[in-house]
């Protein structure tokens, strides 16, 4: 070999240790993850772009003990990078892979060197410093390249067999045993109706979700959800005699479904993107939710698989306007403590729809919502909210009235069935002291109106308190308690009287995570007075509740 070809690798051995600690750290730090969602995440943040001069580092100054060796590298043999924020981060830990892999990029640009002859003459002093730093890391070297063989083959096989590009599966499947007690079913209130023994036998139903989650930017979400479920409600006929069930919506469960008999439907879908940094718009085409479409205020217990056992425990029955309908949710959440939602939702998913263009339905003749709500978030231990829905109803039931069946028969059709338009408010709170300790609650005053020219009208109030503790005798269980009145008339014109006594609903659970994927929950729920009326017997539900999420 010529005396030219040995001179071409012309580099000091101090040189060349400053190359193994310096470049490429970010490759051989992320070795160890076999997680191939990890892996690129960790490569999306940390990095590396090549320099072509010393002087792009901005924290690299020629005082520095090792300038010259960084210069010769850069400059010279180009073996080595930065950060994409232009700094060195010289002073960082280095570990052995990381070594090894610095050493592994210089060697191949001395080898590219070698092949095109287009470098500085070097000595065979540092060909055998060169050799002598290979031998030493050669064990390294064939780990990391193990390694990397390792992580293309999971890569190439996930990439075969995925399910989707842009799109991933998030499942719930709720198992849950239950059932009603009490001496009498509810009568509502003013009822002069005999009344019939509570029959209720204990059951054993299921409730599954399938969400399909697709984003195309990364920034958006595209949301479709299949859902199938057997859990009937635990109410019964409502107001009649000498038949099963409670008689009351006050002690459904959270979780009970329209269509309890396993078949499959697609109740929700929507898409949701930034139309700038600080505003996000939700377009709802069916199954559209005040209560998922912005912050509820009730976070340890809204989700109807891991929060509340009740239906009014969830959250305030402000939400539940313009629930099942179609429209547009636009939020606004500057870089402060106040944030702004305003939304709008046409139809009702059972006596209008937004996509019916016959009359009474459609987007602006049907049953619809308008929603506003600011929130004051000064920081995580405190957040409250003032919110406001202006509602109107083509034909408002007792079951999917004013509250969409959460409160008495009254509350929710005070009209009988007439056309109503409604104005509700209501300020909700949520109190972290601590980690552990959640303390919550809302209230809420509605004004409804008869549209039929008879100058009816209702005035009604309710209020609820919760108190949740986190890890309660082990990490992830919660403890919690919810108590409040639902909704109540507490005044009326035009011949609409008031409801003459008061519900008062409490409520105990405790959930229990058994994995991350698997949560028991036994609760109890009790109703004093069901259906605003004194005279009815307590009622209570005592249920088992087994959540698989997957």
């Amino acid at each position: 070999m010529t005396k030219r070809f040995w001179n071409l690798f012309k580099v000091s051995p101090v040189v060349l240790a400053a190359a193994f600690f310096a470049a490429n750290s970010a490759l051989a730090a992320e070795v160890n993850e076999t997680n191939v969602s990890q892996l690129s995440e960790a490569q999306d943040s940390n990095n590396i772009d090549q320099v072509t001069s010393v002087s792009q580092f901005s924290d690299v100054q020629p005082t520095d003990w090792a300038f010259q060796a960084l210069q010769s590298l850069v400059e010279r043999y180009g073996c080595i990078a930065g950060y994409p924020n232009s700094t060195y981060r010289g002073n960082r830990a280095l570990t052995r892979y990381e070594f090894a892999a610095g050493l592994n990029a210089c060697l191949d640009r001395v080898n590219e060197l070698i092949a095109t002859a287009t470098a500085d003459l070097v000595s065979k002093q540092d060909l055998a410093t060169l050799q002598r730093l290979q031998e030493e890391y050669s064990a390294e070297l064939a780990t990391l390249r193990g390694r990397v063989d390792g992580l293309e083959a999971r890569t190439s096989e996930l990439e075969a067999n995925q399910f989707s590009t842009t799109t991933k599966l998030v499942g719930e499947a709720i198992f849950d045993i239950s059932q009603a007690f009490g001496d009498t079913r509810a009568l509502p209130s003013g009822s002069v109706a005999p009344r019939s023994d509570l029959n209720s036998n204990t059951t054993f139903g299921d409730r599954v979700r399938l969400n399909l989650y697709s984003s195309f930017t990364g920034k958006d979400q595209l949301q479709i959800r299949l859902t199938a479920g057997n859990i009937i409600s635990n109410a019964g006929a409502i107001g009649n005699a000498g038949v099963s069930g409670t008689g009351t919506n006050q002690t459904r469960l959270g979780y009970d479904v329209a269509t309890a008999d396993n078949s499959v439907s697609i109740d929700k879908i929507n898409y949701a993107f930034n139309f700038s940094d600080a505003i996000r718009v939700k377009v709802d085409a069916s199954g559209g939710e005040l209560w998922e479409n912005t912050y509820n205020f009730n976070p340890d217990f809204s989700s109807s698989g891991r929060g509340a056992i009740s239906r009014y425990g969830r959250f305030s029955p402000i939400y539940r306007q313009g629930a099942s309908g179609a429209g547009l949710t636009v939020s606004f959440n500057p870089n402060g403590p106040i944030s702004l939602t305003g939304a709008y939702l046409a139809g009702n998913g059972l006596t209008s729809s937004a996509a019916n263009p016959t009359d009474n339905n459609g987007l602006f003749d049907g049953d619809n919502t308008i929603f506003g709500q600011l929130s004051f978030k000064p920081s995580k231990a405190f957040n409250i909210g003032l919110s406001y829905a202006r509602t109107y109803q083509t034909a408002p039931t007792a079951g999917g009235g004013l509250f969409k069946g959460t409160g008495s028969a009254f509350a929710n059709n005070p009209f009988l069935g007439s056309r109503t338009e409604s104005n509700n408010y209501g300020v909700e709170l949520n109190f972290q002291p601590s980690s552990k300790l959640t303390i919550g609650g809302w209230a809420g005053y509605t004004v409804a109106d008869a549209l039929d020219g008879s100058g009816r009208d209702a005035d009604i109030f309710y209020w609820a308190a919760t108190l949740g503790i986190k890890d309660f005798g082990r990490e992830g269980n919660l403890l919690g308690l919810i108590v409040g009145q639902p909704p109540k008339v507490t005044d009326g014109g035009g011949g609409v009287a008031k409801e003459s006594g008061t519900t008062y609903h409490a409520e105990a659970l405790y959930r229990f995570q058994v994995s991350d994927h698997i949560a028991v929950t036994p609760g109890l729920l009790v109703i004093f007075n069901p259906e605003n009326n004194n005279a009815n017997d307590t009622e209570y539900v005592g249920t088992l509740r087994t959540t698989f999420t997957f």
